[in-house]
């Protein structure tokens, strides 16, 4: 349907120009070769022609575009605020009014002393600010969307590697930016009104997944941003954990009943940050901790953490030298610690006088602990246990039955948009039989350097190339909240690379 409302706004808006070209001088068919029709306008607007190269540029062509867009429109006598705001946002209707119009008539270059002196037009201070702010918010709009957005680490996932408390830029350039699918949204909101509440967006127009050109394509081991997979329906009062996981130990009917649900579309789901450590076609599968990718042992992040159990004498250990440490941790029963800290830590802690023993806290095998991916009887896995694994690759075909069902059915359904159900003892996909599915798209695989603390693809499974956001470039800003004064600011991560 998006396909048919596209294609006539398009038209329509075209064909409004062509009517305008025609008044200024020009051939209608001049107003709808790309490239060729902003030669044009720059000369009707007495703009530098050479601009038209910045049309190749990204970004920058956007603002250029409507630069002399905006300039040509003007040539017509268009520069009221009202004129200029549905020139943009309803073209379609209004460039063929305008061409039709006999009292719209050509004027002259508008980007000249003697247009303005012909024509003079005073802004008043309220539109000189609505202008102001207007640009201001499409140009951070733009550089948000499609060249660079902020974004702050708010749990110790990728602890040591990234610490809470971390500002990061993330690059939509280094994969390429990708077209919003969810384009009328509230400015700086991701998907909730600030102070408010409620949705910051709105679904009447949605657009298909589409990424332009980047400079790279992701890489193992990359820090990534993404959409988060598993928060396509949400609850809205338990947020911190995720709508399956809920049912799974309430039942749907409690879950639906006691909280309110509420669905998201792609862009508008929580971003998370993980180190990619599976590509597309990859295996991936843990024996004892241990990440092997095609069974090889996997990139060991520096400063990977891992759980420890510290049995200490009476005397306990000192919480303030655990803070001093930045060392996460949890008591038990009197004299027994779970530490979330790197192999180097747990060294150090080992030569406390008052430590007895320090224990990994590896699970073995046996230990399922319920809520690793894909959450089925046939895998009897756990966060240091699992696999392999095949990730899903485009164009990639594997067989269904018993075994690949659990494992790839909410990929065929919920990411590639499919009906999937079995009866009897064969599968069907939109109500065809199939013995087979062949993928549309890339999956990758994340996990957190923290491994014991982190939800990730353990937990809920691939990530679809269409929930990429960006690849984490540097730290800008770090704060410790539990800093004081100047401590607050970790001085030491400010413009750090990311790694």
């Amino acid at each position: 349907m998006w396909y048919i409302i596209f294609t006539v706004t398009t038209i329509a808006s075209l064909y409004g120009l062509w009517l305008l070209y025609k008044k200024a001088g020009k051939q209608g068919w001049e107003a709808i070769i790309p490239f060729y029709r902003e030669y044009v306008m720059a000369e009707l607007t007495s703009r530098p022609k050479w601009w038209v190269i910045l049309l190749i540029v990204p970004i920058v062509n956007i603002f250029v575009f409507y630069g002399l867009y905006l300039d040509f429109l003007k040539s017509f006598g268009k520069r009221r605020f009202w004129e200029t705001a549905v020139a943009i946002v309803l073209p379609f209707i209004f460039l063929p009014l305008w061409g039709h119009d006999k009292d719209v008539k050509y004027l002259g270059p508008a980007n000249t002393e003697e247009f303005s002196k012909k024509y003079p037009y005073h802004k008043s201070v309220g539109r000189e600010w609505a202008d102001a702010i207007i640009f201001a918010t499409v140009a951070a709009t733009l550089i948000r969307g499609f060249l660079i957005e902020a974004y702050m680490i708010p749990t110790g996932s990728m602890e040591r590697s990234l610490l809470v408390g971390d500002f990061l830029f993330v690059s939509k350039l280094n994969y390429g930016p990708r077209v919003p699918m969810t384009p009328i949204a509230f400015p700086f909101a991701h998907h909730t009104m600030p102070i408010t509440g409620g949705k910051a967006y709105s679904e009447i127009v949605k657009l298909p997944y589409k990424r332009l050109p980047g400079f790279q394509n992701i890489k193992r081991n990359d820090v990534v941003v993404f959409n988060f997979p598993a928060g396509d329906t949400v609850a809205l009062e338990a947020q911190e954990q995720t709508y399956s996981d809920l049912v799974r130990e309430y039942g749907a009917d409690v879950v639906n009943n006691q909280f309110t649900i509420t669905t998201r579309p792609i862009d508008k789901r929580e971003n998370y940050i993980k180190r990619c450590v599976g590509m597309p076609g990859d295996k991936v599968s843990m024996a004892n901790a241990i990440l092997y990718i095609n069974g090889e042992t996997a990139q060991i992040p520096e400063e990977m953490q891992m759980d420890y159990y510290v049995f200490t004498d009476q005397s306990g250990l000192n919480p303030e030298r655990l803070k001093d440490m930045r060392i996460e941790y949890a008591q038990g029963q009197p004299g027994v610690y779970q530490l979330h800290m790197t192999a180097q830590e747990a060294e150090v802690v080992r030569s406390w006088s008052n430590v007895q023993r320090v224990e990994s806290g590896v699970l073995s095998p046996e230990e399922s602990q319920g809520t690793t991916y894909p959450h089925n009887k046939h895998f009897n896995w756990n966060y240091d246990n699992f696999g392999p694994i095949l990730i899903p690759a485009a164009g990639a075909t594997i067989s269904l039955d018993s075994l690949t069902a659990p494992l790839y059915g909410r990929v065929i359904r919920d990411y590639e948009g499919n009906s999937f159900e079995k009866k009897g003892e064969d599968y069907y996909i939109n109500g065809a039989p199939a013995k087979t599915y062949t993928f549309k798209q890339n999956y990758y695989w994340m996990m957190g350097d923290n491994r014991h603390n982190s939800l990730d693809s353990r937990g809920w499974g691939f990530v679809p190339e269409d929930h990429i956001v960006g690849k984490a470039l540097f730290t800008w800003m770090s704060w410790d909240k539990d800093g004081t004064f100047l401590s607050k600011i970790r001085w030491n991560r400010i413009f750090k690379g990311i790694h």
